[in-house]
């Protein structure tokens, strides 16, 4: 396994950070186990969830799956770096949502409950909140990590603007702020180079990209049209749209040799702000087939292909729009 530093910070964390958001839904609670002891196995220290996951309001299901797995022992939680979330509504009450002071410190005593553990590694906001002032929230935050709750604070789905604003208004603080970003990234979907990717440079952030596979659009979709979620008539209209864009992909993949999955993740990892791309195995064999992206080296001259094939917006801004 490759380790990288989370960013500006010394933490080191696996290459490859282990989604957790099908455990309970899609993915039983003892397939997860399987998941995660098959991980730490293979050297991935660092797991993802958020106290939302599992589809059932309010009660992270997919937390309490972690946490019992966690609670097992046998160094479990010593060896991995465990990043879990706080934004989104976890009941029908006013203050059970978003980012005050008040849902902050609910949301990770409820975390940690659940999780079964005295600590957050990464405790990451889910989204912006525009109506929350930023001396609240670092406020709350700055009190979590004094009382050892929490180590490191994270971003999730943040514009660059709120990633500088963020990082500016804790530096007032001597606090050390957002050290990653958790967006949106992969070959078919580029917008954080305008302006993500470069606040994050700035500032230090490890960048966390979530759905690297483009919701399975990268992994080799042509071929496995009409199973599983290929079939679903959303799918199949995202495949109609990018019909030339993902036969040139495909077959580019074919010539190197590789799976398209794997190429999809190689060229994440070969982005020199990606910390660790999230992956959400359903399987120990689609864990393997991940980890192997690790092996794939990309040339320069197949970048500059798969920019041709999936053009990003040009850049960075505002020369990717201006002159």
């Amino acid at each position: 396994m490759q380790y990288t530093h989370l960013g500006r910070t010394g933490l080191e964390v696996s290459r490859l950070c282990l989604g957790t958001m099908n455990f309970g839904p899609q993915t039983s609670e003892e397939d997860s186990f399987r998941i995660m002891d098959h991980a730490l196995g293979q050297g991935i220290n660092f797991f993802d969830t958020a106290n939302v996951y599992g589809q059932k309001m309010g009660e992270g299901i997919t937390e309490q799956i972690v946490g019992r797995w966690l609670a097992q022992g046998n160094g479990r939680r010593e060896k991995v770096v465990l990043a879990t979330k706080v934004y989104q509504k976890m009941g029908e009450w006013p203050n059970e949502k978003h980012l005050s002071a008040r849902h902050i410190r609910q949301a990770c005593e409820d975390s940690l409950r659940r999780l079964q553990t005295d600590h957050i590694d990464l405790y990451q906001m889910h989204h912006i909140d525009r109506e929350s002032p930023w001396e609240e929230i670092w406020q709350a935050m700055e009190q979590l990590v004094r009382e050892g709750k929490v180590i490191y604070i994270g971003s999730s789905n943040f514009a660059g603007w709120h990633i500088a604003r963020a990082n500016e208004e804790a530096k007032r603080r001597h606090f050390l702020g957002l050290v990653s970003e958790q967006s949106l990234y992969n070959l078919n979907a580029r917008t954080i180079e305008l302006e993500v990717l470069p606040a994050c440079e700035a500032y230090g952030l490890g960048v966390l990209p979530w759905s690297p596979l483009s919701g399975g659009l990268l992994g080799g979709v042509l071929g496995k049209i009409g199973s599983g979620r290929r079939a679903n008539p959303h799918m199949q209209e995202q495949i109609n749209k990018l019909r030339p864009q993902l036969e040139a992909y495909e077959k580019l993949c074919t010539e190197l040799q590789q799976d398209p999955a794997d190429v999809a993740l190689a060229w994440l990892l070969a982005q020199p702000v990606v910390t660790a791309p999230i992956i959400g195995p359903r399987t120990n064999e689609q864990l393997d087939k991940n980890i192997h992206a690790l092996e794939v080296t990309l040339s320069v001259d197949v970048l500059k292909q798969l920019d041709k094939i999936f053009p990003g917006p040009g850049g960075a801004a505002p020369e990717a729009y201006a002159w």
